[in-house]
């Protein structure tokens, strides 16, 4: 359905859309394989077929209901991934609760702001996870919630123990859970995830049934997964990989989901694959570049692997080679998209060549639209370079308790501008040139400039900083600040990095700084970010 002449592209109709809510997808998927293998989380030791995982959602959804949890309230969840996460998902969908994904590595300014901005009723915590106590930062920051689910076993005073629960939901009839599920609609908001803003703080992306549904579900399609496959997750599920691509793809299919450890491990990854007999792998490229250049990665035997997605930053050839070959993904796929959209709009099949499959992302998806438009919101002409716009299904509801973030986005006709400049090929293909908002994608994680910059605005040394990206063999791009002081103030970079740490996202902190008088500036005071980017490239030595 292309516009030959123009950079319009209407994805195939011939997949019809889900309708219905994540729990009838979920209780369907039950019926349909109850004994078939739902869920392995490996550093929990804890395997549950389809039938057991309906158990334990279901017992958890009514112990929510005994804590009084609404339709259309929100369920806080700040873990790393492991099996309460993925019941907490399905647990809350069933009821209508609007789950609302915190970033495991979130600081206490970041969690507070995201609480109070969604209003949150409720929180799932784990207790800690790597340098993060979750436990301390809560009890200092004293949020104003309903209640607090720790999954420690034996948590401080002022958290309810996820062990609990099991007591609660035992004491709720089965019936209510069926009435509450049976009175949602699939065009309901079911999630809410944060994307830092260009403009400051994170915008809540709030997302219904009808759209994470059936995005997991059409990716799932692309990839050609059944019941007999067996899908490893290594990706966080905090972010649409994981709980959209990752979870919902498999629930959709009765494919096994497979969560390796807690947070990203190459070893671990590996092992997984070959104990649990995958056949398909997630990850950003960084994942794959640290798995193939494991020293131990010949010990495990990875010959049932045959699909996957590589998504979150652009694949370079070689390390695509070697995925094929060495990890045996002779059908891995490439996937583009933004937590707004779902978030894949676009997606390379299994059938492309290898060329496609590193210079472009890929066609759009089924029963979605891609078109790229000029600074005057005409559509160009194939081949040339403007703004990807995305429409469909996928589109978010808007960003949470703000209209305005959400008519810059999305606009009268019902397209998401994507602020990526992008071209599309004779066939339909789409390649990304760059993107027009200078976000950074450092390790499949986004980080957004503005933010960034507002942040070190509150050191007191800091009269002005500026953020740009530069690129890197290992995390795809590395952040670098370039400081102007205050008059009589100094610091320098090791003393700005350990101020970073426990006031925001490790992945947020800049590798590099440069100390300036002035920044370069057009004659009109514009700050030339682009003559930025290639002085600090050139200083690094960095090959491009």
């Amino acid at each position: 359905m292309d516009q030959p002449n123009q950079s319009y592209s209407r994805g195939t109709q011939d997949k019809a859309l889900l309708a219905m809510t994540i729990g009838q997808a979920f209780d369907h998927t039950v019926a349909q394989y109850p004994d078939g293998e739902a869920l392995i989380v490996r550093h929990q030791q804890c395997r549950y077929t389809w039938r057991q995982l309906a158990e334990a959602v279901d017992l958890h959804a009514r112990a929510f209901l005994a804590l009084g949890m609404q339709t259309g309230d929100r369920l806080g969840i700040w873990a790393p991934n492991c099996a309460e996460w993925c019941i907490s998902q399905i647990a809350s969908a069933k009821l209508g609760v609007i789950l609302v994904n915190i970033n495991p590595a979130y600081r206490s300014s970041e969690l507070e702001y995201v609480l109070k901005q969604s209003g949150c009723q409720w929180l799932v915590c784990a207790g800690s996870f790597k340098t993060s106590d979750y436990h301390a930062m809560l009890q200092e920051l004293k949020p104003d919630l309903r209640g607090l689910i720790s999954l420690d076993p034996s948590p401080p005073p002022g958290f309810l123990p996820w062990a609990q629960l099991a007591a609660l939901g035992a004491g709720i009839p089965p019936e209510h859970l069926r009435t509450r599920q049976a009175s949602l609609h699939f065009d309901q908001a079911v999630n809410i995830q944060y994307t830092s803003g260009t403009t400051g703080f994170p915008k809540g992306a709030t997302l219904s049934h009808h759209n994470i549904l059936n995005n997991g579900y059409m990716v799932g399609e692309s990839l050609g997964l059944t019941a007999q496959d067996r899908l490893v997750i290594p990706v966080p599920l905090y972010h649409c990989f994981g709980m959209v691509m990752g979870n919902l793809g498999c629930i959709t299919h009765g494919t096994t989901m497979i969560y390796p450890n807690d947070g990203f491990d190459p070893l671990l990854t590996l092992s997984a694959v070959a104990e649990e007999r995958a056949t398909g792998l997630y990850g950003v490229p960084t994942m794959f570049i640290a798995m193939l250049d494991d020293p131990r990665r010949g010990e495990f035997d990875l010959a049932t692997l045959r699909t996957g997605i590589m998504a979150g930053a652009t694949c370079p050839i070689e390390v695509m080679r070697r995925v094929i070959s060495e990890l045996h993904m002779g059908e891995v796929q490439i996937a583009y998209g933004m937590t707004e959209t779902s978030p894949v709009s676009l997606q390379t099949g299994a059938e492309d060549d290898l060329e496609r499959r590193v210079t472009t992302v890929g066609r759009t998806q089924p029963q979605l639209e891609s078109k790229i438009i000029d600074t005057d919101g005409n559509t160009v002409a194939r081949g040339e370079i403007g703004e990807l716009c995305t429409r469909g299904y996928s589109v978010m509801l808007g960003y949470w308790n703000n209209p305005d973030a959400t008519r810059e986005a999305i606009d009268e006709a019902g397209w998401m501008h994507t602020g990526d400049l992008a071209s599309m090929d004779e066939h339909g293909y789409v390649s990304i040139a760059g993107r027009n908002k200078d976000m950074i994608i450092r390790g499949g994680e986004n980080v957004y400039p503005r933010e960034l910059e507002e942040f070190f605005f509150t050191h007191p040394a800091v009269a002005d900083v500026q953020i740009i990206g530069i690129p890197d063999a290992r995390y795809g791009e590395e952040i670098v600040a370039w400081v102007k002081f205050h008059p009589g103030h100094v610091a320098n970079a090791l003393e700005l990095q350990t101020w970073c740490k426990g006031r925001i996202a490790h992945f947020k902190t800049p590798r590099h700084f440069k100390f300036v008088d002035e920044f370069p500036m057009t004659v009109t005071g514009k700050i030339q970010k682009f003559r930025m980017r290639e002085i600090s490239i050139e200083e690094l030595n960095i090959r491009r």
